[in-house]
């Protein structure tokens, strides 16, 4: 590595530094209703059952994919 390389470096990262990055503007309100233990068992089930379930069927016939037939 040359001596002059953390000089070049610098002299191309010098003005990204002092470029301003702009803020988002993010907000958020309370929930309109609160959420009832009914919804939120619903809503683990369904996350269970489209994620974890064929992910986990796959993980368990995964010797069978090895095989050659």
């Amino acid at each position: 590595m040359s001596v002059l390389t953390p000089l070049l470096l610098r002299g191309l990262t010098g003005p990204a530094r002092r470029l301003p990055v702009p803020r988002a503007q993010i907000h958020s309100k309370p929930p309109r209703e609160q959420l009832g233990t009914m919804d939120i068992a619903i809503g683990l089930t369904s996350c269970f059952l489209c994620f974890l379930l064929p992910s986990g069927w796959v993980l368990t016939h995964l010797d069978s994919y090895k095989k050659r037939e």
